[in-house]
């Protein structure tokens, strides 16, 4: 059967709502492919949906339409809270055009961007248009999210990070031994709103695009964040970010990169990921073309395998309480349990 790249997003979000191995009972997680951005989908066994980030705005609404379809086929009709990790075009340029598509309860961020310019003004005041119409919640570290059933803590936002070690962690990191801070520019990627996620026995951790001088805090001296089953990967896969110290600390059995064909997927951090002791898995949302066969995935866990067309297929993640979990994806059906 051939899809034309128009109708992906739809047959990508369908086939994703209609993965097996579901349950009332189970979370639900929908990467969904925005090109390079972010835009992740939870749905909690209490029916409650958190979305981090809305992707990018043009392209005719495409990632507004992405998010608009896998959220109706999972059934959801309103997004409770819209999580914005921070004001960077591709994580808070598509809520616009997405809440023209689906409500939007309560927006979630970390308060005033620090970014002054022209350019980074008017990103903000469009955001700031569409969040005065709805609830707005600034979170700090250590608060956690309303959610039933879920345990969604704030571990960075802001520029300001734990200081106290959640459960599970608070132990002596030895790959702080070799951490070298880089000279980048300190702006809303440091800022970044992150988040760890427990139900039951599963566990997960989502930073935005926290920068690698940023995860310092959390990963030495002591861990402040313990070892999770899956570890969405910070900044696409860019090596300004995901520092050894870091993914050594949260120790991942899978990894899911939201990367873009060519944007993020960076052989340095996807070998930084691959060298982890006991990782099973990193599973892609697109091919990265830079980083050539030896820096990607099997071909069987990237959602994109080409470059163009715009495909658009996702990969969905299924959790359930007793710390199992099942990832598939959308573009060729195949799913793992772990």
């Amino acid at each position: 059967m051939t899809i034309r790249p128009a109708l992906a997003a739809v047959f990508a979000a369908t086939f994703l709502a209609a993965a097996p191995s579901q349950a009332a009972d189970d979370l639900k997680v929908w990467f969904i492919d925005v090109e390079g951005g972010q835009a992740t989908l939870f749905l909690t066994p209490a029916g409650e949906s958190v979305l981090v980030d809305a992707g990018w705005p043009g392209f005719g609404d495409r990632d507004a339409q992405r998010i608009a379809s896998t959220a109706k086929a999972a059934g959801i009709t309103a997004i409770d809270y819209l999580l914005v990790t921070h004001f960077h075009m591709d994580h808070v340029g598509g809520v616009p055009g997405l809440v023209a598509k689906i409500p939007v309860k309560t927006f979630v961020d970390h308060g005033e961007s620090i970014e002054k310019d022209a350019e980074g003004k008017k990103l903000f005041d469009a955001y700031v248009a569409v969040r005065d119409k709805g609830k707005h919640l600034i979170v700090k570290p250590g608060d956690k999210l309303p959610l039933k059933g879920v345990e969604w803590t704030i571990v960075s936002a802001g520029g300001k990070s734990l200081q106290q070690p959640l459960k599970g962690a608070g132990k002596p990191n030895p790959a702080c031994k070799t951490f070298q801070k880089r000279e980048v520019n300190d702006d809303e990627n440091g800022q970044s709103t992150g988040s760890f996620i427990q139900f039951g026995k599963f566990t997960t951790i989502d930073l935005g695009d926290l920068l690698w001088n940023k995860e310092e805090p959390l990963a030495c001296p002591n861990t402040k964040i313990p070892a999770v089953d899956v570890y969405i990967t910070s900044h696409h896969g860019m090596n300004m970010s995901g520092s050894p110290a870091f993914v050594n600390m949260v120790h991942p059995k899978v990894a899911i990169m939201d990367n873009g064909a060519r944007k993020g997927g960076t052989a340095e951090a996807w070998d930084n990921q691959h060298a982890v002791p006991g990782i099973q898995d990193i599973w892609q949302s697109h091919f990265a073309v830079e980083g050539g066969k030896a820096h990607n995935s099997p071909e069987n866990v990237i959602a994109n395998v080409a470059e163009t067309p715009d495909s658009g297929f996702s990969l969905k993640l299924v959790a359930h309480k007793d710390g199992h979990f099942e990832v598939s994806n959308g573009r060729n059906g195949y799913e793992k349990k772990y």
